[in-house]
């Protein structure tokens, strides 16, 4: 067994951050701890809450999301509770001891939620799927991504998209939403209710291995202006893409042009109204904010 890394993730409220893993920690099921008691069922969260700081210990996937109380700062605190994850994670011991009150299953529900790409619809569950953005072009790329691969045996998917609790399905056009909606829903439900895999190790040290390389290339190539843009496609734009079944990264910015290039994944990739969005949403924030400094913004689809 490969040993366990930990990296550290801020998240949008500064009392809470993730400690992801390279490894799977649970499955498909997630636990959310208030106190040390309400933490038997896992031996990591108890060990977790003798830290006087820690309010909540979440266990989800690969990830451990602890939201602490004001005392402290996470910039004192984060590298030594990253040790801690790490040290016990190594040791072997079990994360999530079972008991009948952690078999007891939170029935789990998906809807589905049509985005302003008439060929993509969003499944939603009631519970985290995956940590990051996974995109899948074609069955040959669901080489470690179960749920990814049952889905494309149906002859009208063409893509699939992964982030969070939902999953975008781009359909070809040999059918119709209304015939397959149902279906889909259904299949998906029953595969998460199942506990099965969605994601297998592999993808998960794939994807920490192309994060650790892009974020050492990118802090060598990208300049101060960059990261403004970063920022505010990150703080502006992003929750607005995801809530329509997509993602928009940022790709490079041409100073001769003044032009940001984008990437545009899941149910924005190839969609009628992401053009109008580009000029009249992203870019005209882009040029406000950023007073002049950027003329034009361009897509690339992923």
């Amino acid at each position: 067994m490969s040993q366990f890394n930990i990296s550290i993730q801020p998240t949008n409220n500064e009392n809470i951050v993730k400690f992801v893993a390279n490894s799977f920690l649970t499955r498909a099921k997630s636990y959310e701890f208030g106190n040390i008691d309400e933490a038997k069922p896992s031996p990591l969260a108890q060990e977790l809450f003798f830290l006087p700081f820690v309010k909540t210990v979440y266990i989800a996937q690969n990830f451990v999301a602890i939201e602490k109380y004001n005392i402290v700062t996470w910039s004192d605190v984060q590298d030594e509770v990253a040790a801690a994850i790490t040290t016990f994670l190594n040791s072997g011991k079990d994360i999530i001891v079972e008991t009948e009150v952690t078999k007891s299953k939170v029935p789990v529900t998906v809807y589905a939620e049509s985005t302003p790409n008439p060929a993509v619809v969003k499944f939603v569950a009631n519970k985290p799927l995956v940590s990051g953005i996974f995109e899948f072009k074609n069955i040959e790329d669901t080489k470690e991504a179960p749920l990814a691969a049952a889905l494309f045996n149906f002859p009208f998917v063409n893509e699939i998209f992964m982030s969070a609790n939902y999953i975008s399905i781009t359909k070809y056009n040999v059918v119709e939403w209304e015939e397959v909606t149902m279906q889909l829903r259904e299949f998906i439900t029953n595969y998460i209710a199942e506990d099965k895999v969605i994601l297998n190790d592999a993808m998960l040290e794939k994807q920490e291995e192309q994060k650790e390389n892009t974020s050492i290339s990118e802090e060598k190539e990208r300049s101060e202006f960059d990261q403004e843009i970063i920022a505010i496609l990150d703080e502006y734009v992003k929750p607005a893409v995801a809530s329509d079944g997509g993602n928009i990264a940022f790709d490079s910015f041409n100073e001769e042009t003044k032009t940001v290039k984008v990437i545009l994944q899941g149910a924005c990739s190839g969609c009628p109204s992401s053009t109008v969005t580009l000029k009249n949403g992203i870019e005209t924030m882009l040029k406000e904010m950023l007073q002049g400094r950027v003329n034009a913004v361009e897509a690339i689809n992923g």
